[in-house]
């Protein structure tokens, strides 16, 4: 077992014992993360452009979103490894490798996009310059990865969560027009299949579901079994699987309930503002923010322009973080923010250069909005092989012992993957027709 004899230990001997809070964690996290800022630049850009008319792809990916992450989320509980260990110890070299630098490279490219936009947002809110802020954010978002305790960290995490409300707020502050609500955001009519509509769909799946999410939840529960003491993976103590995959489905449907719920309320908000203005042509999250403070106030401005520092500071740990324990996972170091940095050297190493990397790459020529669509790209192309493999150990006994996947979740992840695969099929051709 790749872990020292004496880790950084919790003083309460458990996360938060007692508290409401305790109750949820990985799922809670991961969800939050998923609304980064890029992630705010994609449904804003949707909401812009194609007004109510994108709303519904993301009531139709909450459950494949909940699917996939609890499949991998069991996977990391059910064996006490991440998915990189997992894929190392049961898959040929060339994918672990293949996939494991994919994901490096999407991770850095998203860092960097993510670090330029709250940069942008800092300097909106309080002047300066730009770069300077994107440099602070991603010097303390490497500290508090490497001093803080994961026991302790994932509080911050947690909280953190909370700048996700911001856009809740906003849609309170804006004018909706509740009459054409259902009838054309739940309910459409017709759906405008032409090939910017369907580009817009594929980006918002991409940045949906995910690859790095399912590597953090995975590590994320192997941190949470770590963090109490004597606790062990489930296929040693199967008679704790009832209460702890209860756990991990609450956990997840929350999270996700709450990522998804965001998303749509970034969405309904440029949608009601930027569309009904003509404002259709959004590249940033920062740019959103900028075009709605004229036509909605500078409260929503305000509101929306904080959101982004708030979710980025919880995005670029996930993003770094997941890029860490894959690779740790693939060459066998120590991994855990658990751990001081001695003890676990080669993890953060991978956490600071990935997070320095994306953050010198916006001093580069290189186009940010480019790069960011390549890494929606390359997210998007591995997320298929990687939800296959995770299917397919969800169901061997011998990676999962008796506690495989039951068939509802199983019918479940493979429709997130056949989805995924469809999306990504439909990229590509239009990238070749393009």
């Amino acid at each position: 077992m790749a872990y020292p004899a004496q880790p950084r230990a919790n003083s309460e001997g458990s996360l938060e014992k007692g508290s409401w809070l305790s109750k949820l964690g990985p799922g809670l996290i991961t969800g939050a993360a998923d609304d980064d800022p890029s992630g705010i630049a994609s449904y804003s850009q949707a909401g812009a452009q194609f007004g109510l008319g994108m709303l519904w792809t993301l009531i139709f990916t909450y459950p494949l979103m909940v699917g996939i992450q609890v499949v991998s989320a069991q996977i990391g509980r059910v064996t006490g490894h991440g998915l990189a260990t997992n894929l190392r110890r049961h898959y040929p070299g060339w994918l672990l490798y293949s996939i494991v630098g994919l994901l490096l490279t999407a991770n850095t490219i998203n860092i960097a996009a993510d670090v330029a936009a709250m940069g942008e947002a800092a300097r909106l809110i309080a002047g300066g310059h730009a770069h300077f802020y994107a440099i602070g954010f991603g010097l303390l978002s490497v500290l508090l990865q490497v001093f803080v305790p994961y026991s302790r960290y994932v509080r911050v995490l947690k909280w953190l969560t909370l700048a996700l409300l911001a856009y809740v707020g906003t849609v309170f502050v804006v004018h909706i027009p509740w009459h054409d609500f259902l009838s054309r955001a739940v309910l459409p009519a017709a759906l405008p299949w032409k090939p910017e509509y369907i580009t817009t769909m594929v980006a918002v799946l991409g940045t949906t579901i995910s690859p790095y999410l399912f590597f953090w939840q995975a590590s994320q529960e192997v941190e949470e079994l770590n963090a109490k003491p004597g606790a062990k993976a489930l296929r040693s103590t199967p008679r704790l699987a009832r209460a702890d995959f209860l756990r991990i489905k609450i956990d997840t449907y929350i999270g996700m309930g709450f990522s998804n719920l965001v998303a749509f309320f970034i969405m309904l908000t440029t949608a009601v503002t930027l569309n009904a203005h003509g404002v259709t042509d959004i590249q940033t999250a920062a740019q959103a923010a900028m075009a709605l403070r004229p036509v909605a106030g500078d409260f929503a401005f305000v509101l929306f322009t904080c959101g982004i520092v708030g979710t980025g500071m919880l995005a670029v740990p996930v993003l770094a973080g997941s890029a860490a324990y894959a690779m740790a996972g693939t060459f066998r170091w120590k991994n855990s923010l658990e751990y001081s940095a001695s003890a676990a050297p080669q993890f953060y190493a991978i956490i600071a250069v990935a997070t320095a990397i994306g953050t010198l790459l916006i001093f580069t020529p290189i186009d940010p909005m480019k790069a960011l669509y390549w890494s929606a790209v390359i997210n998007g192309v591995i997320s298929v092989p990687i939800m296959a493999v995770m299917m397919l150990m969800a169901a061997r006994k011998d990676v999962m012992g008796h506690l495989v996947i039951r068939p509802r979740l199983k019918r479940l992840g493979w429709l997130a993957t056949a989805v995924m695969a469809a999306a990504v099929t439909a990229m590509l051709v239009m990238l070749a027709t393009s």
